[in-house]
Parts: C-alpha cells; sequence; structure tokens
C-alpha cells in the first residue's frame, strides 16, 4: 500500500502550494494530525489543521494548535454520551463495544479487557457545518473522520462544505452495538457527488476483506460539478493525489482535463508493479 512512499513531492508540492496550506479538518485526532501514519510526516508541513478531540484529557495535550475543537461532532446540535476505554482510549466511541463480534476482529480473550467500558461522560456535539462557521471557516480541503462508527452521522452536518479528499473510517464488520451499515456511508458520500478510488484495511479479522477500513473519496470527476471543484482547486487537488500516492488516477484525471504537467505525467505508480 505504501509503494509510492519511495517518491518524495516535497518540490513538486512547494511549487504547485506556493504559500498556501491544505486546510484539513481531523475528526478524531488523539495524537495529532496524522498520528496514524496514513501518509508520510514530511508532507504534514503543507497542512493546517483543524483538530476535534472530545475526550477532555486528550484534547488539552493538543493545546499548543491553532485550532483545537473540544467538543464532538454529530448530525445535530445535542449531548451524546461518550463510552471511554481508558484501556485503549483511541476505540473509545458513542456506541457500545459488543463482544459478541470481537471474534471478527480476531481478538483473544486477553485483549478483551482492552474494550472494556471504564467509564462514560456526556460530550456537547455540533455538526461539522457549525464548529466551521464558527471559525470562519468557508472552505475545507481535506477531512478526516476515524469516529469508531459515528462517521455516517458526522458526514450528515457536512453541508455545503465539499472536501478535496475525504478519508473516513468504515466498518464492514463493527465492534460496536447498532452502527449503521457500511453502505449507507458509501451512499450517503456518493450522493454528495464523490466516488470511492481506494481502501486500506485496518488490524486483524477472521474474514477474507477487512473487518475495519480507511476509505478514501475524490469528487466525482466524471460529472460537471465533481470537474468544476477539482479545477477550481487543481494545484491542492493535485497535491493531496501526490500525497496520498494516487499517481495513476491522477495521471489519467489530469489527461482527462487536460491539465499538462511534465514532472507528473512521468511518475511511475509502484503501486501498480
Amino acid at each position: 500500500y505504501y509503494s509510492n512512499n519511495k517518491h518524495n513531492f516535497v518540490s513538486l508540492i512547494e511549487k504547485l502550494l506556493k504559500n498556501e496550506k491544505i486546510l484539513a479538518l481531523d475528526v478524531g485526532a488523539q495524537g495529532g494530525f496524522n498520528s496514524d501514519n496514513f501518509f508520510s510526516k514530511k508532507y504534514n508541513y503543507f497542512f493546517e489543521d483543524i483538530l476535534i478531540e472530545p475526550i477532555k484529557e486528550e484534547a488539552k495535550k493538543l493545546e499548543n494548535k491553532k485550532f483545537i475543537i473540544n467538543k464532538g461532532l454529530w448530525n445535530e446540535k445535542e449531548k451524546k454520551k461518550l463510552y471511554v476505554l481508558d484501556n485503549r482510549l483511541g476505540s473509545s466511541s458513542m456506541y457500545e463495544p459488543n463482544v459478541e463480534f470481537f471474534d471478527l476482529h480476531n481478538l483473544q480473550k486477553e485483549e478483551y479487557n482492552n474494550y472494556k467500558i471504564t467509564r462514560s461522560t456526556e460530550v456537547e456535539c455540533d455538526t461539522l457545518t457549525n464548529q466551521l462557521i464558527k471559525l470562519k471557516i468557508n472552505k475545507l480541503d481535506y477531512l478526516k473522520i476515524d469516529a469508531q462508527g459515528a462517521e455516517l452521522e458526522i458526514l450528515k452536518g457536512l453541508g455545503e462544505y465539499r472536501p478535496l479528499l475525504i478519508k473516513v473510517e468504515a466498518h464492514f464488520f463493527s465492534m460496536y452495538k447498532n452502527v449503521p451499515s457500511w453502505h449507507k456511508l458509501n451512499n450517503l458520500l456518493y450522493e454528495l457527488n464523490y466516488n470511492l478510488i481506494d481502501l486500506k484495511g485496518i488490524g486483524s479479522h477472521s474474514s477474507r476483506i477487512p473487518a475495519e477500513a480507511d476509505l478514501i473519496f475524490i469528487p466525482n470527476f466524471n460529472n460537471k460539478n465533481g470537474r468544476k471543484l477539482i479545477i477550481d482547486n487543481k494545484n491542492k487537488f493535485i497535491s493531496l493525489m501526490l500525497i496520498f500516492g494516487q499517481l495513476k488516477l491522477l495521471q489519467v484525471i489530469m489527461n482527462k482535463f487536460q491539465i499538462n504537467l511534465k514532472e507528473i505525467e512521468k511518475l511511475e505508480d509502484n503501486y501498480f508493479n
């Protein structure tokens, strides 16, 4: 999956962005921006990040950041119960863990205690749109959501914002109770004019498909609205596709739109080798 990490696009992205930053919203920001190392940290410099972390103790660790929101996100403004797993904080969720589903995640009995609810706390939630408006941000370039099952409800609050790239966690076999089926998440983004272009499995699993995965979506480049969004934000879109290693597809899209950049045309996508 990381076959294109041998490339270094820093100089090329500097030329594309000049002094601009890619505005990123990181929902579930425990550990800081890009804490899962989904892309190389050498590219973190190109982002201005807004971090959402509902657990107060974890949000305090991020206080040196320009934008940190100590709230939960949901489809409307309301208070929600957050089930905290102190033995594995990153797996805390608005949904309760369900031990009956642990076998699909290939968890061993001795690991079950990591997913035990140690406490619950009431969290003030708001929509993604409301929070960005409060920050006087009217455009979002990159959206990452890792919210342990709450991704669909958060995306319902996207409003008129249309990021150039979305990374969202999906549960094919959720270990939490009553998490909406992953296809509803996919369908919502399809209705918002996005295409699924990639997925990367997360963790262990007992099925041949991953129990959980990070899904990558970009605007639908085959219709008028998607093309306009990409072309109007051409340099940021190209930069994001380079950072995420989507070289072959980027070349196809650039050819469709008659965008000529020799440095990109000659790149080899090692994923296909």
